[in-house]
């Protein structure tokens, strides 16, 4: 058995013969499996929940009545986001962005009903989940492992008597990563297990799994090697543990806490009421479709009247009113997606200032890979957001169509007694109007947006082996 393989077994001697460690591993190896257990019931739950509100609500929109179809544009309906294949492994924002979106004509709702705002405070300082174990819990059993590797050697003296029975320096870290790298093998496992698990029950792509692999194998490997560099260069063990816990503080707690305030501070966004204000302004400007003398709605009768040859709306194949309601919609929604694109792009520079920061925080860096790979992330909502107003905005319109097709103007315009049954139209009318279906991205594209992240974290672990490299040709000279 080479000198490595040595290394390597008596330091995995060392840390079964601690019970505290053993035991360490032992409950953190339980908790990714509570966690993968719970995350999937989780996600069950609130699968089978979705999913069954989205079903009443689309029966409650086809059982109604014989209505007049603008009626049926304020009655509006409801839809709920599908939760992704992987989620249970990583929840991402779905918790505080909302899951479900009420569609209505003239207005352009956001999503509600986050978890956050249903749930137990607990949910905002972080699900239990696989990744959460992995990226926060994992490092620090790691650090409490690993910390003396070589720091005890060297306090100990038995670092030189190692050297002098023929190992080499190289050899001693190699041995030191390898003990330490197969704990990491092993307390990452369970979650892997669970990651395949859940594809086989869910359909998850491969893609994106493959990449969630990969970054939290180079996050834990990472770990492994700044835990011996830092053991490596410090002469105590008790400065390695300081030392490497003030880096976990750092980087996996204090900075992703701080980063998404720094950004909101850089690029600061409008809260709900000044955009409701600044919407109502600016729908006063655009026009009334109520008052026949306004500039924009007067111009748009005389093009429809012109368009076909006529000289009153009484004389229109179709009902103005329908048509009117169309244009109002049309601009209208122009307007709500002038200011939803604005709210979008300044998010989109918030989330690229965090992406920044992840530059010298790799803990930020597998969390946007983690949660970009399980389409969870803020963009995958957006997603949601902007095929959800796709949906309102063909459902309202179809729904003017009808009014223009369905109902005549004179019906329309009448005020006697049998008027009101003469607007309406059939009941048939609302089933045929197609329901919600989200298109989720492929796995390549997940797959394509969590590599940035993946590039990040194999940047730092290839530096840190770097910086090993360059510890190691100095190990023991200064003792």
């Amino acid at each position: 058995m080479n000198a490595v393989n040595l290394i390597a077994r008596d330091e995995l001697r060392l840390m079964r013969r601690n019970r505290v460690a053993g035991i360490a591993c032992v409950l953190l190896v339980l908790l990714t499996l509570v966690a993968g257990a719970s995350s999937w019931a989780h996600q069950r739950g609130i699968e089978d929940l979705r999913a069954r509100h989205q079903h009443k609500a689309e029966q409650a929109f086809d059982a109604q009545p014989a209505r007049h179809p603008h009626r049926m544009v304020h009655y509006g309906t409801f839809i709920f986001r599908p939760l992704s294949a992987l989620a249970a492994f990583d929840p991402g924002v779905d918790a505080f962005t909302g899951n479900s979106m009420f569609l209505e004509g003239h207005r352009q709702n956001t999503a509600n009903f986050g978890d956050v705002n249903q749930s137990s405070l607990l949910v905002r300082f972080g699900q239990l989940t696989p990744s959460f174990v992995l990226q926060t819990v994992a490092p620090l059993l790691l650090i409490f492992l690993g910390y003396g590797a070589i720091a005890r050697e060297t306090e100990s003296g038995t670092l030189r008597v190692l050297m002098m029975q023929g190992a080499t320096r190289v050899a001693i870290v190699r041995g030191k990563l390898r003990a330490l790298g197969t704990v990491a093998l092993l307390v990452a496992l369970p979650a892997i297990l669970g990651l395949v698990v859940l594809a086989g029950t869910s359909g998850a792509p491969i893609l994106p799994m493959a990449v969630i692999v990969l970054g939290y194998a180079a996050w834990l490997l990472l770990w492994v090697t700044v835990i011996v560099l830092v053991s490596t260069l410090v002469s105590r063990s008790r400065d390695a543990l300081l030392a490497l816990v003030a880096i976990w503080a750092v980087s996996v707690v204090l900075i992703p806490r701080v980063a998404p305030d720094i950004a909101s501070a850089a690029v600061p966004l409008q809260n709900h009421l000044q955009t409701e204000v600044a919407i109502a302004r600016d729908l006063r400007r655009l026009g009334d479709a109520h008052n026949p003398d306004d500039p924009h709605f007067a111009a748009f009768k005389r093009s429809v009247l012109q368009r076909y040859g006529v000289a009153r709306v009484e004389d229109l194949p179709v009902n103005y009113k329908g048509l009117l309601g169309m244009e109002g919609e049309r601009i209208t929604s122009a307007l709500f997606d002038r200011y939803s694109g604005g709210s979008y792009a300044a998010q989109g520079s918030q989330n690229a200032n965090v992406r920044a920061v992840g530059v010298i925080s790799p803990a930020i860096a597998l969390r946007s890979l983690s949660m970009a790979a399980a389409g969870t992330d803020f963009a995958a909502h957006r997603r949601f957001l902007q095929q959800a107003e796709a949906y309102r905005y063909d459902l309202v319109q179809r729904l003017n169509r009808l009014q223009a097709d369905g109902v005549t103007y004179s019906n329309d315009t009448a005020s006697d007694a049998d008027a009101d049954r003469r607007k309406r139209i059939a009941a048939g009318n609302w089933e045929n109007m197609p329901d919600f279906t989200y298109r989720a991205p492929d796995g390549a594209t997940l797959a394509g947006s969590a590599l940035p992240g993946l590039v990040v974290v194999s940047g730092w672990l290839v530096l840190a082996g770097a910086l090993l490299a360059v510890a190691t040709g100095r190990l023991g000279e200064r003792r």
